[in-house]
């Protein structure tokens, strides 16, 4: 039984394909599925349900496909092991990055980043919270930066910073005249939303839960960006959240209808996680240096209430 074998197995398991699993390998479908009857015979069991569509597992199969997972990965992880042993920053690195922090973190961070770590070869996605979580735990991405706490048992979370939520309130709104705003001055049903799936979303709804001013949670427009919720407001449909670094390139125009609210100001908290057992900690530590420099001088807000941003019933 060999390591690549065993990454056929997993890739089978994962797109339930053998076809799809073959192409995503880089080999051809024959040689898979040989490869995989191999490890079958020599275990003398069966991996897969082949009779099913699509591919599922067997119980055992379950098993193994878990005890793969560990071996291909402690195997991956040599490399990291010499790499960190030499003080060598470089290699592959998959960073996922949350929808709502990617346009305005990423710019601020990745040009002096790639300048002074020339070696390391980022591969960057942008992904929901929940797919992240699912990249972090099979092994599809060393690291992530997303709104926390998630209090995953499997990943571990370092704290990059905390951007308060602005409100943008329109000039023909009631609220407009007020300097600061306070959380109970919000009514969720002139809210416009992102769409669901966005975790910023989710913070939005469990900041405003517990608002009396609310008595129906009724939403009738949402989008998929804050710029087409800005548009929105604009044209008086409502009022919208913002995160602090999205209203940092604001027109002037539209700068004169942000609001902050009274302290402590509600936040998220936006960290740099990654799987307990990742081995790729040098270039972790090069990250989470790189962009708590270029932040430190653009948030310094301390008096903040960290809002969840998970989904609550």
């Amino acid at each position: 039984m060999t390591i690549t074998q065993l990454q056929y197995v997993l890739a089978v398991a994962e797109y339930k394909n053998f076809t799809l699993a073959a192409e995503k390998c880089f080999v051809t479908q024959p040689t898979l599925s040989m490869q995989i009857q191999k490890v079958e015979d020599e275990l003398d069991i069966q991996i897969f349900d082949r009779s099913k569509k699509p591919i599922q597992l067997t119980e055992i199969g379950h098993k193994i496909v878990n005890q793969a997972k560990n071996i291909v990965n402690e195997a991956d992880r040599i490399q990291d092991i010499v790499h960190q042993q030499k003080g060598f920053i470089g290699g592959e690195f998959r960073l996922g990055i949350i929808p709502t922090i990617m346009p305005t973190l990423l710019p601020m961070f990745l040009k002096n980043f790639i300048k002074k770590y020339p070696k390391v070869k980022l591969i960057i996605e942008e992904l929901n919270t929940d797919d992240i979580i699912f990249r972090l735990n099979n092994g599809h991405l060393d690291a992530a930066i997303a709104a926390t706490p998630l209090n995953e048992e499997k990943i571990k979370e370092v704290v990059l910073y905390f951007e308060p939520f602005v409100a943008y309130i329109p000039e023909n709104h009631e609220n407009f005249s007020k300097k600061e705003i306070e959380i109970s001055d919000l009514n969720l049903d002139e809210i416009l939303l992102l769409q669901d799936g966005h975790c910023f979303r989710d913070s939005v709804l469990n900041l405003c839960k517990n608002n009396t001013n609310s008595e129906h949670n009724h939403f009738q427009i949402e989008s998929g960006s804050f710029e087409t919720l800005i548009k929105l407001a604009d044209e008086g449909l409502g009022t919208t959240l913002l995160p602090y670094l999205h209203t940092l390139d604001l027109k002037e125009k539209d700068q004169i209808k942000l609001r902050q609210f009274k302290e402590p100001k509600p936040a998220r908290e936006v960290s740099l996680i990654y799987p307990k057992n990742e081995l790729k900690i040098h270039i972790i530590d090069a990250l989470r240096s790189s962009i708590s420099g270029v932040v430190k001088g653009a948030i310094a807000f301390q008096n903040v209430q960290i809002v969840s941003p998970k989904a609550t019933k």
